[in-house]
């Protein structure tokens, strides 16, 4: 049987299911191409929760559920993560809403750089391998392909390499040109390259003329910033900003943006910047050229699941305001901004919920714990973020393990019609078959070939930008940057414990140091590591002290979590 991967990531791949349940990519689908990821490689491997317990001892579901139903009336909060993407999953929403309960709204992922890129094109639309494929030149910002979008990599063959990051990763490695541009400088570097690229008369004319708007306060604005202050803010000088745009003059380009670039408090003005420097140059509705970044994978589709709430900011909620707390495929105890904040509330709550696949962080502060159930044991479907192509998942097994999303709601009383109903109205919604397969008709046509998708379908360039970051001493301290890790995805599966330093520091591996950020303390186990910047230190995501420093706070447009708004200094090692 064929399903594919529910998992958070932009490869949505499509999976093989083996009489013996074993997991294989298909061979002949034209992202996946017959491989898998290390994590659902071995997804059989990872303990899941298989009971549900109440303060540690076990109960049935049904009883589980009448627990909810008896404390559902007081002041609730349900917070949904993203550990399962499938369409379903957004059902349980409609319960707690009509009960009152207040929605956690945003993003701990992409949606500070989603909201700056819907100002400039009106939508987010994805820009797939299969697009890339036709490019001369990559430039891949702020992601580590090899361990994000694996199966890009393909495309990625005999083109000239750009990799724009802090840190050397594999991918960067691989690069013809290397550009370690310093945290929080992207935006400075975007201007940059718009700037040179202007004097080198790289605009577009005729693209700007015909389907752009504002270009002219753009170019201005650009040009009143002070040549060195964009240079000393990026940490990139003019001539690295001169290899850039001679590999990249008079070629196809892709851009494959990473979510790195925006985790600070302007970083919806990051992706406007770097849309802006591809519109001047021309590079949108083109064979070959385009910028890929997190789409909106529900662009086009009915909506199933939107109702009418109280919505409240998820990277900063205060779970501690709430009687009853409902945590679905998440865990903030590790992966929100500032630990102590979010487990001194999750410890204030009256009545803590985990619905979820496997322990962790999160679980381990619950009252009440629901096992769910696997993406082969429902029905569900997955809208792509990474490529056009739309992701079946029908039930491959029956198990008396955990219960559905679906089944959840019927069984809490919610009034639903069948799942076959949600998902044929999803489908039919938005779909075409192309060669055997369902894809978006947003992607029938290259994207912004036609149109943009703003009120005056013209690229509206930005042209204003305000950055009031101060660090406690701004030329003191580390940029505490994160990675993912090839072997984990946010939180699950194998984690890596070492907070990797730059070889600068003179310390020894596994030696023992505490870091401050001016208001808390954590230690860490150190690692040196040669592909750092010497100001910057890195944790991969799902250290168990990953976000013991970042910053209770968030963005200033999107509802997004600013994880590299942060420098911390070491107190003792």
């Amino acid at each position: 049987m064929i399903t594919t991967c529910p998992l958070d990531c932009f490869d949505s791949c499509s999976i093989e299911v083996g009489d013996d349940l074993k997991l294989k990519g298909e061979k002949s689908h034209p992202i996946t191409k017959g491989y898998l990821c290390p994590n659902m490689n071995n997804f059989h491997k990872f303990p899941r929760i298989e009971k549900a317990t109440l303060h540690g001892a076990e109960v049935s579901i049904d009883e589980a559920i009448k627990t909810i139903q008896e404390k559902i009336d007081s002041k609730s909060l349900y917070f949904k993560g993203s550990g399962n993407l499938g369409v379903m999953q957004g059902v349980t929403k409609l319960f707690f809403a009509q009960k009152g309960a207040d929605i956690a709204k945003g993003s701990l992922c992409e949606d500070a750089g989603a909201y700056g890129i819907e100002e400039g094109r009106g939508a987010s639309l994805s820009w797939s391998p299969q697009r890339v494929k036709e490019s001369d030149v990559v430039v891949v910002w702020g992601q580590n392909t090899s361990v994000t979008n694996s199966h890009v990599l393909p495309s990625l063959k005999g083109k000239k390499l750009i990799v724009i990051d802090p840190y050397r990763s594999d991918i960067a490695k691989k690069a013809d040109l290397h550009v370690q541009v310093k945290p929080r400088g992207d935006i400075y570097l975007a201007m940059l390259l718009s700037r040179m690229a202007y004097m080198d008369q790289m605009d577009d004319e005729e693209f700007i003329e015909e389907r752009t708007e504002n270009f002219d306060y753009f170019i201005d604005f650009v040009n009143s910033k002070p040549f060195v202050m964009l240079e000393d803010r990026s940490g990139i000088d003019a001539m690295e900003v001169d290899k850039i745009l001679s590999m990249i003059k008079g070629k196809k380009v892709s851009f494959l943006v990473g979510l790195g670039v925006q985790k600070y408090s302007f970083g919806h003005s990051v992706l406007r910047a770097i849309d802006s420097f591809v519109a001047m140059l021309g590079l949108f509705g083109k064979e070959g050229c385009g910028v890929s970044y997190i789409a909106d994978s529900a662009y086009g589709f009915k909506s199933m699941f939107s109702i009418k709430s109280n919505r409240v900011c998820l990277p900063i909620v205060d779970f501690g305001n709430y009687d009853l707390v409902f945590i679905q495929g998440g865990n903030p105890a590790n992966q929100m901004p500032c630990t102590p904040k979010v487990k001194e509330g999750l410890e204030k709550a009256r009545f803590v919920v985990y619905f979820g696949l496997h322990e962790n962080e999160t679980s381990k502060m619950a009252d009440l714990i629901i096992p769910a159930k696997t993406f082969l044991e429902k029905d569900d479907m997955k809208l792509a973020y990474g490529h056009e192509y739309i992701g079946l998942m029908p039930k491959v097994y029956e198990s008396k393990i955990g219960i559905s999303e679906y089944d959840l709601c019927k069984k809490l009383g919610y009034d639903l019609k069948s799942e076959q109903e949600y998902l044929d109205e999803m489908l039919q919604s938005n779909c075409l078959e192309k060669d055997g397969r369902y894809i978006s008709k947003t992607y029938e046509d290259i994207p912004y070939e036609k149109e943009f998708y703003t009120d005056s379908g013209k690229f509206e360039f930005f042209d204003d930008f305000y950055d009031d970051y101060e660090a406690p001493d701004i030329n003191e301290g580390f940029y505490l940057i994160s990675m993912k890790y090839i072997k984990t995805l946010n939180s699950q599966f194998q984690t890596e414990q070492f907070l990797h330093v730059p070889l600068c520091l003179g310390l020894q591996d596994n030696q023992t140091i505490k870091l401050t950020n001016g208001t808390y303390e954590c230690e860490y186990v150190v690692k040196n590591d040669e592909n750092l910047r010497d100001d910057c230190m890195m944790l991969h995501s799902g250290n168990k002290n990953a976000n013991m420093l970042t910053p209770h706070a968030k963005s200033e447009e999107g509802d997004a979590a600013t994880f590299g708004e942060m420098k911390c200094q070491i107190v003792s090692s």
